[in-house]
């Protein structure tokens, strides 16, 4: 057992108790205070922190630059108070690790923004070796909320240093991050990349979030940290609602639950932690938590648990536990139309194949390139980023090239599965490396350069040999697919049984999942879908799991749900009935005639937009245009595709990637709107003037950039002042424009007072103005006690407060 570690409190909160003014950077403050430094981290200590977060979490590439200094000159003025005090405290025999923390860089990453992964990693590579550099024992990666910039941050530690990781992201109240991570999927892909510890901080107080951190230690074996805040901010006072007793009295919950590692966030003091500290000192740990594989020296290990397989794109886990169907379609072998659409870069066509069988029910998506002349592997990393952006289904990377592996890998946001290795001793050498690195999953074929064996006995060998070779490279067995080779009926008929048998013999001798590309049995044969799905079913009942075939043939997919049915893992047939109630009983299945989800009856415009496609907005646009009047195609068509995503994404049945997504896909509709009324002489509608900016002194501008794109796509003329705006800006573009609209966007209680000013000011020279304010540390009561007349959780609030404004404005002057 391990018992819990103690880790320290806030660090800006103490900040401004030593001076630092509303929206001063908190860098630069640390940097012109080391002192205060000195003393916030020395009161950690004494209260009882055994790690020490240095004030390195702000820093980024736009305030290296401005500051005319390196990120490894400012790392180290910024660490070397948390450095001394280590070295003094081990002078006194007593041991504190210095934790480097690395936070968010602020912008957006691509698919929501045009900061790219390569950016992205750049960057934390720069911070990750200064941190090993000036002497860190620990990287302290915190308060993400993108887990595409998380596995960024990640790879550049690792690959860049030595140094153990801890990652701790912010969840919003509905256990999902700002992008759409939930809590399973951020453990299935931190743990799959190697972190050492992982956990939440952030956003949330320690009531919130301790069912949070309950869940998360259910999906991980890993060390688990908790930093929660001080409850809830007083958006008027910037006080937090959790004095530092009530937030140590919560916390004896996590050490009671086996918590690893519990300290504060935003609001918490170094009382809070030492009320913490006194009760982990007097309450020794408590059997029944499970272990960890992380660096004894930190963290203690124990035996790791049994596991299952799970596999993740950045907002859906999809859990082996059933009849995985694996979409086959996005392999050119065979398919003219695909084959060109990849040579010709048409990604909208590929994209299209991947919705339909999103659509059609595969859970994971096949995704092979492999076409001569191409450049397989940048074809690959283009193809894998364009899809991540546009489906939530898990990608299984299918190619023996390991460059072409690596490629995809390494920019796929989630856990993949790597399809595929063999018992070649070179080819295991080569792929499994990259499998263990990228934390994926891996599918191993029952051959070797002998080709395929004939007996199941010797297929079982090979497949034996994978399994220990994946063991030697620490992939654990969970991770570990078989595919025992279908061969052709026609040719080979009587391997086509030494198949079936090495899927039992696979499953029965080393419970490992397995998986068959199904359709090849029937090649040349008559009546190819009845072998087909015959041959699928004798394999299902054999024991596979993961049937690779077409989703869009229904007669498969029925065998799929009847075999579920009859052998009673579908209880009281629920799947089955939703998926055909409505179905006609017809040779084969019509899909068209199966009950499908929300979404068969859209219009073209209204599909492509649904599914976040440019090119097939575009050409839907195009074709409407040569009978309908441009107007009428925003007003009919446009404008409520927007609205059903939007209403989408109120629900929590789409996150905002996919929003965003849909957002630049009716964007690229409404050029080609501009570009018919240009031609025709006319103009397009605005619906009004808005001003966004973000609030003197903060500098975080994501939520009001995400605001202004979906606003754009209303029609809305937006007037972007870009961020830490002064007050009389904001008031010189009101008046000289006049403007009825402006929205202000903060998310720091430090500069809240700003937006009050920033009202005030408007309210004396254009009472007529109304106003809408934005931000995580808002509420509906700080906004009505500081005259804001609408407060916007998110950017389709901001659609609907814009809409009351101008519809309102519209009617007065009809009057």
């Amino acid at each position: 057992m391990r018992k819990t570690r103690i880790l320290d409190g806030a660090t800006g909160t103490l900040f401004q108790t030593g001076g630092m003014k509303a929206g001063e950077d908190s860098t630069v403050f640390a940097l012109a205070h080391p002192d205060i430094v000195e003393d916030i981290a020395g009161e950690y200590i004494e209260a009882g922190s055994e790690f020490i977060y240095t004030p390195t979490f702000n820093l980024n590439r736009e305030k290296v630059e401005g500051l005319g200094e390196t990120v490894e000159s400012l790392a180290a003025k910024l660490a070397a108070p948390a450095l001394k005090l280590r070295a003094e405290y081990a002078e006194k025999g007593r041991s504190v690790l210095v934790a480097f923390d690395i936070g968010p860089q602020g912008k957006i990453l691509e698919p929501l923004g045009e900061y790219t992964f390569e950016e992205a990693y750049a960057f934390f590579a720069e911070e990750a070796k200064a941190a090993e550099g000036l002497g860190a024992d620990i990287v302290a990666i915190e308060t993400m909320s993108d887990l595409y910039e998380t596995k960024a941050a990640v790879l550049a530690v690792k690959e860049n240093t030595g140094l153990p990781i801890i990652v701790t992201m912010s969840f919003e109240a509905d256990g999902r991050t700002f992008t759409g991570t939930d809590i399973e999927t951020m453990a299935t892909t931190l743990e799959g990349l190697g972190v050492d510890a992982l956990g939440i901080n952030c956003s949330l107080g320690p009531v919130q979030i301790l069912p949070f951190i309950k869940e998360l230690m259910t999906y991980t074996d890993l060390p688990v940290a908790a930093k929660p805040n001080a409850g809830l901010p007083d958006p008027a006072t910037g006080d937090y609602d959790i004095s530092a007793g009530e937030f140590a009295e919560l916390m004896k919950q996590y050490v009671d639950a086996g918590v690893d590692m519990v300290g504060g966030c935003c609001g918490t003091t170094p009382e809070a932690i030492r009320g913490i500290a006194e009760y982990v000192k007097n309450n020794p740990p408590k059997a029944g938590r499970r272990g960890g594989v992380s660096p004894a020296s930190l963290f203690g290990s124990e035996e790791r648990s049994e596991r299952e397989l799970k596999v993740c794109s950045a907002t859906k886990t999809v859990r082996v536990d059933h009849i995985t169907v694996i979409g086959e379609r996005l392999n050119p072998t065979g398919k003219k139309k695909l084959k060109n659409a990849l040579i010709n870069g048409d990604y909208d066509y590929v994209i299209n194949q991947a919705i339909s069988q999103e659509e059609a029910g595969a859970e994971i998506l096949d995704v092979n390139v492999g076409v001569p002349g191409i450049d397989e592997a940048a074809v690959m990393k283009a193809l894998v980023k364009k899809l991540q952006a546009v489906t939530k289904l898990p990608l299984q990377i299918d190619s023996s090239n390991p460059e072409t592996i690596e490629a995809a890998l390494r920019v796929y946001n989630g856990k993949a599965i790597v399809n595929s290795v063999n018992g070649d001793e070179e080819v295991m050498d080569r792929i499994l490396p990259l499998v263990r690195k990228y934390g994926a999953a891996v599918i191993g074929l029952t051959l070797d350069g002998g080709g395929i064996p004939e007996t199941c006995e010797q297929r079982f060998a090979i497949a034996r040999r994978i399994a220990e070779k994946a063991d030697a490279y620490g992939i654990g067995r969970e991770n570990l697919i078989i595919d025992c080779l279908t061969l052709t009926a026609s040719a080979q008929q009587k391997e086509v049984d030494e198949t079936l048998k090495t899927v039992k013999m696979v499953k029965e001798k080393l419970g490992l999942k397995t998986a068959l590309g199904v359709s090849n049995v029937s090649f040349g044969l008559p009546l190819r879908p009845v072998i087909n799905r015959t041959f699928l079913t004798m394999a299902l009942e054999n024991g596979l799991d993961l049937p690779i075939i077409n989703p869009n043939d229904e007669d498969m997919m029925a065998s799929v749900f009847a075999f579920n049915v009859l052998k009673n893992r579908d209880e009281g047939a629920a799947a089955f009935i939703r998926r055909y109630a409505e179905a006609e009983l017809s040779r084969p299945i019509n899909a068209k005639a199966v009950k499908k989800a929300e979404g068969g009856g859209l219009s073209p415009v209204a599909k492509a937009i649904d599914s976040g496609l440019e090119g097939e907005t575009v050409k839907a646009v195009e074709t409407l245009l040569e009978t309908e009047a441009p107007m009428d195609i925003v007003n009919g068509e446009l404008i409520p595709a927007l609205d059903r995503v939007g209403r989408s994404f109120e629900k929590g049945e789409v996150f905002l990637p996919a929003m965003m997504q849909s957002a630049q896909a009716a964007q690229a509709g409404f050029d080609v709107i501009k570009r018919a009324l240009d031609t025709s002489g006319q103009k397009g509608k605005n619906k009004g003037d808005v001003v966004i900016a973000t609030v003197r002194g903060d500098i975080h501008d994501i939520g009001k950039n995400i605001v202004k794109t979906i606003m754009e796509n209303y029609g809305f003329n937006m007037l972007d002042l870009g961020k830490d705006v002064s007050v009389q800006n904001v008031v010189d573009t009101v008046v000289k424009n006049d403007i009825k609209l402006v929205g202000l966007s903060a998310l720091m209680t430090t500069t809240l007072a700003s937006m009050e000013e920033t009202i005030r000011a408007i309210r004396r020279v254009a009472p007529h103005c109304r106003i809408m304010v934005g931000g995580a540390v808002l509420t509906q009561e700080y906004a009505d006690e500081i005259g804001a007349d609408f407060f916007c959780r998110d950017a389709m609030k901001s659609v609907e407060a814009a809409r009351k404004v101008f519809d309102k404005d519209k009617r007065g002057k009809g009057k």
